[in-house]
């Protein structure tokens, strides 16, 4: 293993982070709470630049939009990719420049195309991806006439879930066989620049073959379309780079994915980009939580936790299994039993599963590993429940990204008559 390897292994596991800086942080701030290395989002990033050195990297923030993470990839030369207005506006005012934003929406409703031409006319680099003709049409209608990039629907699909195989979706992207009439069609209205697909999340190297498939289908398509005299400057084949939530699933061989993305494009004369979300940002992040209660039942023994679906929803969406430690300073003493970790929610998908674990006690800290991708993002108020706070780590330093709600700021939005 070479000396690089040693210092940006592929995999961070949960076992690498230090028990007594996590402890301190609950003891500072509180649990629930997210916790985000910057250190680690950028040896990420760094090593996919490596594995794809031709080709531009965009950072898909719907995975964590926190605004240090986002100024930490802009910083070593990502773009960054928005699934809404919002996150635009989040891009923005971290300070990336237009020019390496890209909105890509998927039926994106008025108002966030109407900000989305707004804020386009003030960053005139931005690039907007439609994902339908009508889509086109009205952006025409609001007057724009910029930067405009076509999702294409490859009609292959892959990933961890069957909820996120997005690439044989027909809510994605415009129907493979339609693509290149449509995209020289709208080179008489739009500066038109790119070509956009994506397979789908968590994809490993058993899905290599469905993802080799959507590029090599891109790369025919760009191919057509130059063949028609549209000068096309990338072809984006999305991302969703997996990672081992498991701690006895190996990492993705990126290297490998990276040179069959290579041979499955072909020659074009459009650059190649990627956009990975996940694997920049999910084992960067743990979650903190506490121990409230330990009930035995004839079924085992529950033990209860402050975090729950609503404080990270993959266990409950996609049936995620995310690894746990115990992070109690006498953990090693303890003798190891199974448990069920549940969460304070009224739901029975509210659970994180049946874990091996030092004997837990009320008062001891847990860590939830691979969580600084889809956690805090997918956070919400059911139950009335405030969000948690977030922090990011930048080397020694440690700093609040998201205070802790209070249950005021779950009813401010609220007329205050009706309170």
């Amino acid at each position: 293993m070479s000396a690089a390897q040693v210092r940006n292994p592929a995999v961070r596991r949960l076992a690498d982070w230090p028990a007594d800086r996590l402890r301190g942080l609950a003891d500072e701030h509180g649990a629930p709470l997210y916790v985000l290395d910057l250190d680690r989002v950028r040896q990420n990033y760094r090593r996919t630049a490596e594995a794809f050195p031709e080709a531009e990297v965009y950072y898909a923030a719907k995975a964590n939009t926190a605004r240090p993470v986002l100024r930490a990839l802009a910083d070593e030369g990502a773009g960054i990719e928005c699934a809404s207005a919002g996150e635009l506006a989040r891009a923005l005012s971290a300070g990336v420049p237009g020019e390496r934003v890209h909105y890509t929406a998927v039926n994106p409703p008025a108002r966030d195309l109407d900000v989305a031409v707004r804020l386009a006319e003030d960053h005139p680099g931005l690039t907007i991806t439609v994902g339908a003709a009508d889509t086109l049409d009205r952006l025409a209608e609001r007057g724009y006439d910029g930067r405009v990039c076509l999702r294409v629907n490859p009609g292959v699909g892959a990933g961890h879930h069957e909820k996120v195989a997005t690439g044989a979706d027909a809510k994605f992207g415009v129907p493979y066989d339609r693509a290149a009439d449509l995209l020289e069609g709208a080179t008489e209205d739009f500066d038109v620049v790119g070509l956009h697909a994506h397979a789908g999340s968590g994809i490993s190297g058993e899905d290599l073959s469905a993802h080799r498939e959507l590029v090599a289908r891109m790369g025919d398509l760009a191919r057509e379309v130059e063949g028609r005299g549209v000068d096309l400057e990338f072809v984006d084949v999305g991302g969703g780079f997996g990672v081992p939530y498991s701690p006895d699933e190996g990492p993705l061989d990126l290297d490998a994915v990276a040179e069959a993305t290579r041979e499955a494009l072909g020659e074009v004369d459009a650059a190649l980009a990627v956009e990975p979300g996940r694997y920049l940002v999910a084992d960067a992040g743990v979650l903190l939580t506490g121990v409230n209660t330990v009930k035995e039942t004839p079924a085992g023994a529950v033990v209860g936790v402050g975090a729950g679906m609503t404080t990270l929803a993959r266990p409950a969406i996609y049936d995620a299994r995310h690894e746990l430690r115990s992070l109690a300073p006498d953990a090693d003493e303890r003798p190891e039993r199974e448990v069920t970790v549940a969460g304070p929610v009224c739901e029975s998908a509210d659970t994180f599963g049946v874990h091996r674990l030092p004997a837990p006690e009320r008062g001891d800290l847990l860590a939830v590993g691979n969580a600084g991708a889809y956690g805090y993002e997918m956070a919400s108020q059911y139950n009335s429940r405030p969000r948690p706070a977030s922090v990011v780590l930048d080397g020694d330093d440690a700093r609040l990204a998201r205070r802790r709600e209070t249950i005021a700021d779950v009813t401010a939005v609220e007329p205050e008559d009706e309170l």
